[in-house]
């Protein structure tokens, strides 16, 4: 993860359309709220929907969360949520079911066309892949290099499964998640998700359990549905004081060796190189964003 990358942890689902719901995320402490235009909310609401994203996407970011804004597919719908939702308080739209790189090509220009006209910096709003097809699974690689808006991929793992004809169990989503995680890796974006699906969470300790697991598979932040899933995301999907410790430890060490002239150092009885550096690195760029966030007392 680069300086440049959010650091999207937790990432709290909320139907933009339910007072109560938006009222009450404001104090979940999520790093990122997604307010939700498609699946939670009804068609019958989804044109009162569109007109409520403004005024909770103000309230998410005066409560210091980023704001995402999941849209619909089809694209009619699709074009309709971006033309409302796009705004000085929105950081990304969240595209449900990509199915190809030019998918993203076209909402990349219609979201560059609805900045320009609200006078907005055009290429301010980022975007984040859901893979919960096939046909997107396949093209993964070529989606992750498709825009420059391009921030993060998620598989969906409900709806990736039933349209594979596969239960969404842990151990028949675990292959194509490690596969979302290498393409999003070599693209330079974030892999979120979890080794597992949502609804296998029925209980406290198995999800800290699954985000556990998640992060060792390469993971950086995942969505929940349920405020009390926010704690375990961000606790565990943070680097301890340990972490960030060793962490600056094997940049020092290496930054001391490249100026003796070697490109590896020892530490602690074992060697060091740059692969070593991209990790350590990493870890120490989200402890600086995170620090900047929330300052200590």
């Amino acid at each position: 993860m680069t300086a440049a990358m959010p650091v999207w942890r937790s990432m709290l689902y909320v139907p933009v359309h339910v007072e109560r719901f938006v009222a009450s995320a404001q104090k979940s402490g999520a790093d990122c709220i997604q307010l939700d235009l498609e699946d939670s909310v009804p068609d019958a609401h989804k044109a009162e929907a569109r007109t409520r994203v403004a005024a909770a996407a103000r309230l998410m970011k005066a409560a210091g969360a980023d704001v995402v804004v999941r849209i619909n597919r089809p694209l009619s719908l699709a074009v309709r949520d971006i033309e409302a939702a796009v705004g000085p308080d929105v950081d990304a739209f969240s595209v449900p079911k990509v199915d190809g790189a030019g998918h993203l090509r076209l909402l990349d220009e219609l979201v560059g066309e609805v900045e320009q006209q609200k006078g907005l910096p055009v290429g301010r709003t980022r975007l984040i892949a859901l893979i919960e097809t096939a046909a997107g699974w396949q093209d993964m690689a070529a989606i992750a290099k498709a825009s420059p808006r391009l921030v993060a991929m998620n598989l969906g793992s409900e709806d990736f499964a039933f349209d594979c004809g596969m239960e969404p169990l842990p151990e028949a989503l675990l292959a194509p998640k490690q596969q979302l995680v290498i393409a999003a890796r070599a693209a330079g974006l974030m892999p979120l998700g979890l080794i597992g699906s949502m609804s296998d969470m029925a209980d406290d300790e198995g999800f800290r359990a699954v985000v556990r697991r998640s992060r060792q598979f390469g993971f950086v932040g995942a969505s929940c549905i349920h405020p009390r899933h926010v704690p375990a995301l961000n606790a565990l999907f943070s680097a301890s004081e340990d972490e960030v410790a060793q962490a600056q430890r094997v940049v020092s060490a290496l930054e001391e060796a490249r100026r003796a002239g070697r490109g590896a150092a020892s530490l602690d009885g074992r060697m060091v190189d740059a692969a070593h550096e991209v990790r350590a690195r990493r870890i120490l760029d989200q402890a600086a964003v995170l620090r900047a966030r929330r300052p200590p007392p």
